[in-house]
């Protein structure tokens, strides 16, 4: 089977290939402003991470971002309603990546026109550097996470999350749907009664490059996503999709569209 001209047949990738081969700065490139289709949906989730942590609904005093990579976009509209963010990875290249920007060093990727366009969301362009500056403070820790354990965090045991976020993970280090269920299950454990998911990532989607490296990726479909929300203990509050266009041809990747989640964790009974 093919979609957009290519092969969706991919060998699962697992964590020892991420340790060994995936290159942070690859991944990098797919989050530069300058290719049409691209920024349509860098734009897409961009909005929603706004629209979401700016409604004055999802905010406490700790966020914890599952599999952060080495990105920063999707904790820049958080880090105004959290105190504290525990950004988080399962390859140590991605953790050196992240801090070399956290830090401000020398040849750390340059997410500057990225934090222009979500201050310019959020009404405040001209405060791009004071955006940078807040998130670097926020950031308080960057663990290793392995959301294959039953504590992800594992030997370091977290208080209960107000807000978990995670974004192009799971699809990612699942090799089949089962165990995408068990490791939302996972990471639910992270999360408070009543605390908040915010969840992203491809639609029909069985890889993706990153340089010459090719990764797979879990194929999820919209009803799947539903259901295992529901059967882990997540209330759907929205579900919003932009499906990739058919004249779209590009072999960097084979999704058919780009999913955003919120979902509520049930309160105990």
């Amino acid at each position: 089977m093919c979609r957009f001209g290519v092969s969706i047949m991919t060998e699962f990738t697992g964590g020892d290939v991420y340790q060994a081969e995936f290159d942070p700065k690859a991944f990098l490139e797919y989050f530069k402003f300058g290719d049409t289709w691209r920024d349509d949906f860098l734009i897409f989730i961009l909005k929603q991470y706004c629209k979401t942590f700016t409604s004055g609904v999802v905010k406490g005093d700790t966020l914890i971002d599952i599999g952060s990579g080495p990105n920063i976009h999707q904790l820049l509209s958080a880090c105004e309603s959290f105190k504290e963010i525990i950004a988080s990875d399962y390859t140590y290249r991605n953790h050196w990546e992240l801090e070399k920007w956290l830090k401000n060093e020398p040849g750390a990727f340059d997410w500057t026109p990225v934090v222009e366009y979500v201050c310019e969301l959020e009404g405040n362009r001209e405060k791009a550097a004071e955006k940078e500056a807040k998130l670097r403070k926020t950031i308080k820790q960057v663990l290793k996470c392995d959301v294959h354990k039953s504590n992800p965090m594992d030997p370091i045991v977290l208080p209960p999350a107000d807000c978990l976020i995670s974004s192009l993970c799971l699809e990612a280090a699942c090799k089949d749907l089962n165990t995408y269920r068990n490791a939302l299950k996972n990471i639910n454990s992270l999360l408070k009664p009543g605390g908040h998911l915010v969840l992203s990532g491809d639609l029909g989607c069985s890889f993706f490059m990153v340089g010459p490296k090719r990764f797979s990726c879990l194929v999820l479909e919209e009803e799947f996503l539903r259901d295992v929300l529901s059967e882990t203990g997540f209330i759907i509050q929205e579900f919003e999709v932009l499906f990739r266009g058919d004249d779209i041809i590009d072999d960097s990747s084979d999704f058919s569209g780009m999913y955003f989640i919120l979902a509520r964790k049930e309160e105990a009974i």
